[in-house]
């Protein structure tokens, strides 16, 4: 099913209208190729081009459609016409023993394999003329062969009088390297279903964060359990797939993992391509979601969601199904993180879902109110580094979120335990800062959302809830106000309650709040008479009334699940008090704001 969808996307892409979309043709691959070496007809050396330009960050090299490369593991293999300048010009970069091919060696066979009418072109008759002069004087005396030395790059030949077309592009050249591809024993094909030349081994595939950077393979057979009997020599008839299907799955999934493509979501370890069964741009704005700013694309997905089900418009966007395949590095192979397929009617409500989960009472104005992934992982990882994020979290977040569930419970627990360990000092909400308390919010409301209807848990509304009663959220209020006392009794004091006590009161209430509330009495005497009483009837309110109490008791120890609801509501507490626009009719006159 991945494979033909990837064929089918492949397919679909070739017979754009659009040549600048379409993708290399089967036998050819789009390589970056920095130096071209220009020919005469005699095979003399005319001049090296160097094709780099900056793309802002470093030289990249012009991009230029060329036969397959060979599939390098070790030992010497040369591609067709093209190659590093190890094997182009014979550049010495190890020692190798006198009875091995060398690369150049390796790079002329390739050429002499090829049929007795294509060696008859003009192009690759110069070829091998300068292999044979071997004569690279001029190459020695342009200004960029240091670097060359150095970083042994890609090069290939054109001819001068081709203006530009590289000798591999030559007609000749493409029918030779096309029907050189095709050379597999005949077998069904599980992709296409049909009888076709049967692939022995699949191409590697680049791009996924932290793996190999050779590349790795989704198809592949290392080990005796794995391969079949007597197709030990033969182990592409293990999982028999046609050369074309090959590469067509290879070269789409290539394309969509290469730098910058719109097809591509990168979270964490997670690396995840995301494409539509149609031509649209649909697929590109999904992803977007994901990106760094996806404010805007989130709209322009919820649009398009409502328009598709009022029945304005966008009938076809409501039957468009979209892919999703995740991917993650094992040694030199590619695991299958997880694989989606649903329509655009089903697939955009669970992702405007996540982002209607994570809405809170922003920390402060500069806050987006639609945050990133990376930005809400980053914000659980110790000391807020992308690297310190728990490793296989990003890739199960994303699953659920595609697929409308309950989040990992490892979110809720890294959460939690970043709240417990780290204290802000930038007297923002304290333990509780902003993304935390939307991903506490998000985790807590689809948890209970996907139990039994018949549950009384009250869901976490967006700002404070005066009518929430769980005693963990009522808690967390509490402790935001009973803060609020001693910052406003001991302004500038350097280890508030926060600091010396936030842990154990999210955790173990009963062994710090009367200690906490026997504070607050002496504190409330440093206040004005007004502040006081509004202090004094906040706690009140929380507490209830002796025919409604709301806090009977202070627990004795407080699960995960209500440590999470500890620190939402001691963030809407605190938000609720720093915010003007939030304050009660009631309060004092006095400034509260830090």
């Amino acid at each position: 099913m991945i494979l033909q969808a990837l064929v089918g996307y492949y397919d679909r892409r070739c017979a754009d209208p659009d040549p600048a979309r379409r993708l290399p043709s089967f036998g050819f691959e789009t390589k970056e190729i920095p130096f071209v070496i220009e020919l005469d007809a005699d095979g003399k050396v005319r001049q090296l081009i160097d094709t780099r330009q900056s793309d802002g960050v470093r030289l990249r090299g012009r991009k230029f459609l060329v036969p397959c490369g060979e599939k390098k593991t070790s030992g010497v293999k040369a591609n067709l016409l093209w190659d590093s300048a190890e094997y182009v010009i014979g550049l010495t970069r190890e020692r190798r023993s006198s009875a091995e091919t060398t690369p150049t060696e390796a790079f002329r066979s390739r050429i002499e394999a090829l049929p007795a009418e294509v060696k008859l072109d003009p192009g690759l008759r110069a070829v091998v003329l300068a292999l044979d002069r071997a004569d690279w004087t001029a190459l020695h005396a342009h200004t960029s062969w240091p670097e060359i030395q150095e970083s042994n790059p890609v090069m290939t030949f054109s001819l001068a009088s081709d203006a530009g077309e590289l000798v591999c592009q030559r007609d000749l050249v493409v029918k030779a390297a096309v029907s050189l591809s095709v050379a597999g024993a005949l077998g069904w094909c599980l992709v296409e279903g049909r009888v076709a030349p049967i692939a022995r081994l699949h191409p590697s595939i680049k791009g996924i964060r932290d793996a190999q950077t050779s590349g790795a393979n989704i198809v592949s057979f290392n080990a005796r359990a794995f391969e079949s009997y007597g197709k030990t020599e033969r182990q592409g008839e293990n999982a028999p797939v046609g050369e074309r299907a090959v590469f067509a799955y290879t070269t789409a999934l290539n394309h969509m993992l290469q730098h910058n493509s719109p097809n591509k979501i990168q979270i964490g370890d997670a690396t995840s391509v995301v494409w539509a069964d149609r031509n649209s741009d649909l697929d590109e704005e999904l992803v977007a979601c994901f990106g760094d700013d996806p404010n805007a694309h989130v709209a322009s997905v919820r649009e398009r969601f409502e328009a598709v089900r009022s029945g304005r418009t966008g009938a076809d966007d409501a039957s468009m199904r979209f892919h999703v395949l995740g991917l993650s590095p094992n040694a030199a192979r590619i695991s299958v993180r997880f694989w989606i397929h649903a329509r655009f009617d089903d697939l955009a409500p669970r992702i405007l879902r996540h982002f209607e989960d994570l809405r809170i009472v922003l920390q402060y104005d500069s806050d987006p109110t639609t945050p990133s992934m990376c930005r809400l992982l980053t914000s659980i990882a110790r000391l807020g580094k992308a690297d310190h994020i728990p490793p296989k979290l990003a890739g199960d977040w994303m699953r659920s979120i595609l697929e409308g569930t309950s989040y990992p419970a490892p979110l809720l627990n890294a959460a939690v335990g970043r709240c417990r360990a780290e204290q802000a000092t930038d007297g923002g909400a304290g333990n509780v800062p902003y993304l935390r308390a939307a991903i506490l919010k998000a985790c807590i409301n689809r948890e209970y959302r996907g139990r039994d209807s018949s549950s009384d848990f009250h869901f976490i509304k967006e700002s404070l809830d005066m009518n929430q009663v769980d005693p963990a959220y009522l808690l967390g209020r509490l402790f935001a106000v009973l803060e609020r006392i001693q910052a406003r009794a001991q302004p500038g004091i350097n280890a508030t309650i926060r600091d010396r006590y936030y842990g154990s009161a999210s955790s173990t209430p009963a062994a710090v709040f009367p200690t906490l509330l026997r504070l607050k009495n002496h504190h409330l005497r440093k206040l004005g008479e007004g502040e006081a009483i509004f202090f004094e009837r906040l706690i009140g309110e929380i507490f209830g009334t002796t025919e409604l109490p709301l806090l009977r008791d202070f627990p004795t120890h407080l699960n995960l699940h209500a440590q999470a609801l500890f620190a939402i509501g001691y963030y809407h507490q605190r938000q609720f008090m720093l915010t003007r626009r939030n304050r009660a009719a009631d309060e004092p006159t006095t400034e509260l704001e830090d």
